[in-house]
C-alpha cells in the first residue's frame, strides 16, 4: 500500500504543479458565471428596427398594423405605403443599403387567410419575427371578430392566460423549486459529470501512454506490480479532480453570492435586473452527483488506463478511445429524454447500466422523485461494474504496458485477458 501511496502522490504532487491546472482552476467559475450573467447582457432588444408597411389592404387592418409595430420597442415604422409597380425590387435596394431593415407587406388576404410576407436582411431574429406574427394574428382576430359582431376585449378577458406556478416536491416536503429550476440543476450536473469524467479519464490515459513512449514505465513496473501503478494513477488523478471540484465550488459559491450586484450593473436602467435563482441543492442531491461522480471517474479511468496501454503511440489511443466515449455521450445525449421523463423505461434501463449510470441517475434524481430502491440497485450495479471492469482493464494493463508496435487485435486482447 506504502508503493500505491507514493504513486497517488506522484500523480497528485505533478498536476498541481503544472500550470494549466491553475488556470483551469480559476478560469471554471468565471466560465460557469459568464454562462450565468452573460445572457443578462444580451437580453435588450438590440436596436430599433427600421421597416416600412406596404398596405394593400381596404379597409383599417394595414394603419393598425403599422400603429402597433411602431408604438412598440422592436420597430420603427418609418413609412405606410400602398402597393405599386417595382415598389419591392426599390425596397429591397434600400435593405441592401442598410438604410431599411426590411420591409412587411399585408393584403386584405391577411385577415381571412393569415398569409403575410416579411422581407429583411435578418429573418433569423426569431424575436423579431415572433414579435411580427404576435401583432399581425392579434389584430387580425379583432378584424374577425369585428366583423362577425363579436367585441373583441370581451374576446380577450375570457381569453386571459393561466399563469401555472411550478413547485417540486422531494420525498414528502416541497422545496418550492420551479420546473426551470429543476431542469437547469439536471442540466448542469450532467455537462460537469460529462466534462469531469472525459477530461480526467483521458489525463490518465495520456499519462499511461507517456510513461510507455518514454520507457519509464519499464523502471516503475520493476518497482511495484503493474495493478499497484494502475491503481495509484486513478486515485492520483480522482484526488486531483476532487480537489478541483473544491476550487470550483469555493469560487462558484463566491460568483452565486454577488449574482444580484453583477445583474444589477449588466441590466438596463428601464428594467429590473433578471437575477438566476439558484435552485434548491439537498444535502442528499450533492451525496448522489459526488457519489456517482466518483463511480464514473473509477469506471473510466481504468478503461482509458487500458486504452493507454493497448496504444503505441496518441494517434492509436485516439481511435481507441472512441467507443469509451461513445458510452459516456450515450447518457449525456438523452438528458432531455432523462429530464422529461425520469420514470420511463428508457430512463430507468440508463440508470442501471453501470457505463450510463453516472449521468442518468443524478439527471433523474434532479428531475424527479426516484425511490431508494433504485438508487440502491443503481449504485451497487455500479459498484459491481468498477469491480468487473477494473479487472478487465488490469490484465490489458499489466501486458500492454510493456507492449510496442501496432494496436492489439480483439483476439489478442482477449488472450491478454486470460493470460
Amino acid at each position: 500500500m506504502r508503493r500505491v501511496w507514493a504513486v497517488i502522490r506522484r500523480e497528485f504532487v505533478e498536476r498541481l504543479r503544472s500550470r494549466w491546472f491553475w488556470i483551469s482552476a480559476v478560469l471554471g467559475p468565471l466560465f460557469f458565471g459568464a454562462m450565468i450573467f452573460l445572457p443578462l447582457l444580451f437580453t435588450g432588444p438590440g436596436g430599433i428596427k427600421r421597416i416600412v408597411v406596404i398596405d394593400g389592404t381596404t379597409t383599417r387592418f394595414g394603419a393598425r398594423v403599422a400603429d402597433s409595430l411602431d408604438r412598440g420597442s422592436t420597430f420603427a415604422v418609418v413609412a405606410r405605403v400602398s402597393p405599386r409597380a417595382g415598389l419591392m425590387d426599390s425596397l429591397a435596394q434600400q435593405v441592401g443599403l442598410h438604410r431599411l431593415e426590411g420591409f412587411l407587406f399585408v393584403k386584405d388576404a391577411t385577415v381571412e387567410t393569415g398569409a403575410a410576407e416579411y422581407r429583411a436582411a435578418n429573418v433569423s431574429a426569431f424575436r423579431d419575427v415572433a414579435e411580427l406574427q404576435g401583432v399581425l394574428g392579434r389584430l387580425a382576430v379583432n378584424e374577425r371578430l369585428e366583423r362577425a359582431g363579436v367585441d373583441p376585449a370581451t374576446v380577450s378577458r375570457a381569453q386571459l392566460r393561466i399563469r401555472l406556478e411550478t413547485k417540486k416536491i422531494a420525498g414528502a416536503k416541497t422545496t418550492g423549486e420551479s420546473s426551470a429550476e429543476s431542469f437547469s440543476l439536471a442540466y448542469v450536473m450532467a455537462i460537469v459529470s460529462f466534462v469531469a469524467i472525459a477530461v480526467y479519464g483521458v489525463n490518465v490515459m495520456s499519462s499511461v501512454l507517456e510513461e510507455k513512449t518514454t520507457r519509464i514505465v519499464e523502471v516503475l513496473v520493476s518497482s511495484l506490480p503493474a495493478f499497484q501503478l494502475m491503481l495509484g494513477k486513478v486515485l492520483g488523478v480522482g484526488a486531483v479532480s476532487i480537489f478541483q471540484f473544491m476550487v470550483w465550488g469555493l469560487g462558484g459559491r463566491l460568483l452565486l453570492s454577488q449574482r444580484a450586484a453583477i445583474a444589477g450593473r449588466l441590466a438596463p436602467l428601464d428594467r429590473e435586473p433578471a437575477v438566476f435563482q439558484m435552485p434548491h441543492v439537498s444535502a442528499a442531491t450533492i451525496a448522489i452527483f459526488l457519489s456517482y461522480f466518483l463511480g464514473g471517474f473509477f469506471l473510466y479511468s481504468a478503461m482509458f488506463a487500458a486504452v493507454g496501454a493497448m496504444s503505441s503511440n496518441e494517434q492509436e489511443a485516439r481511435q481507441a478511445q472512441q467507443p469509451v466515449m461513445f458510452l459516456l455521450m450515450l447518457a449525456y445525449l438523452s438528458v432531455f429524454a432523462l429530464a422529461g421523463d425520469p420514470a420511463s423505461t428508457y430512463s430507468i434501463a440508463l440508470s442501471l447500466i453501470p457505463f450510463t449510470a453516472p449521468i442518468a441517475m443524478p439527471v433523474r434524481w434532479a428531475a424527479g422523485s426516484v425511490a431508494r430502491s433504485e438508487v440502491t440497485a443503481s449504485l451497487a450495479l455500479l459498484v459491481g461494474g468498477i469491480a468487473v471492469v477494473t479487472w478487465v482493464a488490469a490484465r490489458i494493463y499489466r501486458v500492454g504496458i510493456l507492449m510496442t508496435g501496432k494496436r492489439p487485435s480483439l483476439k489478442e486482447l482477449g488472450r491478454w485477458i486470460r493470460a
